[in-house]
């Protein structure tokens, strides 16, 4: 509870925000200003009115607002917290299919790293990427760097989507098996299921829903059903437990943790509070690149950015 007094404290007096993705601890999601996916963070934090941003999530999502806020210092509680799934992929290994595929648009998923998002002609997030790609007018699509969520838009869209590279993977959602959702299934006949796009094929077939995480917040609301199983990193239940109370959320597997998103602590952003570490660099050049990839990607999907 001090923690917690000390955090509101302190950045009311200094007027800096805290973002935290869906996926944080309850507790640092309880002491943010504004929880939600990394699409949401990145859009609501251009309207932010503070100079600086502390952000609790993984470092491709803080490089990220940086990218949209380049006249705002944003900082990292800590600056170990990466998404492995985002190192996947590589320079070279974009270069290496942009030969042979010359004529593909490349279609590189949030979950990358900045200098990669700048190379692409499209940035998408789990929640727009199919919709995204339905929308081109080319049949093949090279897209990076999840395989799992360019499976799922290949047969959303019924185009060839190259994943780039093969086997790029988030650990957390392949730990979400066709044998636990089965397992979970039988345990609670009547709960239906909602997964992330990043869960495999397998399991994505015997789902009720798919969804990012901002899109199952939508689900749940609509759906009319008392318990439901949830299939992602776990620290999406604290969210939907606060916002729907009445509801009774189960974990297909309790232990889906992301190693990153959980190096975060209340401590460590008290730290970051009062000594204004650790921040995040972005060099203007890629920020413009990847700028203009977001701006053209919003501008097939007929939506506008302020500000960009």
């Amino acid at each position: 509870m001090r923690l917690k007094e000390e955090i509101e404290n302190l950045k009311k007096r200094k007027n800096i925000a805290i973002l935290a993705h869906n996926y944080q601890l309850d507790e640092i999601q309880r002491v943010a200003d504004i929880v939600g996916d990394s699409l949401e963070l990145s859009l609501k934090s251009m309207k932010l009115d503070v100079d600086t941003i502390i952000f609790a999530g993984v470092k491709f999502m803080a490089e990220q607002v940086k990218v949209l806020n380049m006249e705002k210092r944003i900082l990292m509680p800590d600056p170990g917290a990466i998404c492995s799934l985002a190192h996947m992929i590589s320079k070279e290994i974009v270069v290496e299919y942009k030969k042979k595929f010359p004529e593909a648009p490349l279609v590189i998923y949030v979950n990358a790293p900045t200098e990669i998002k700048a190379l692409a002609d499209y940035v998408v997030t789990s929640a727009n990427a199919a919709d995204l790609v339905a929308r081109l007018d080319e049949d093949i699509i090279l897209f990076g760097p999840d395989a799992n969520l360019a499976d799922h838009v290949a047969q959303k869209t019924g185009k060839k989507v190259i994943p780039v590279p093969p086997m790029g993977h988030c650990y957390v959602h392949l730990l979400i098996t066709i044998y636990d959702v089965k397992k979970a299934k039988q345990k609670y006949p009547d709960a239906p299921i909602i997964v992330h796009p990043e869960v495999p094929r397998e399991v994505r077939k015997f789902a009720d829903y798919i969804g990012s995480t901002g899109q199952m917040i939508k689900i749940v609301r609509n759906i009319n059903a008392k318990r439901i199983l949830i299939g992602t990193e776990t620290g999406m239940i604290y969210r939907l437990k606060r916002e729907f109370p009445n509801k009774e959320f189960i974990p297909i597997v309790e232990n889906a943790v992301c190693i990153g998103m959980k190096k975060n602590t209340l401590e460590k952003i008290l730290y970051s509070l009062q000594n204004e570490v650790y921040e995040v660099d972005v060099k203007p050049s890629v920020a413009n690149n990847v700028r203009k990839a977001i701006l053209r990607t919003f501008e097939v999907l007929g939506l506008s950015l302020i500000h960009i």
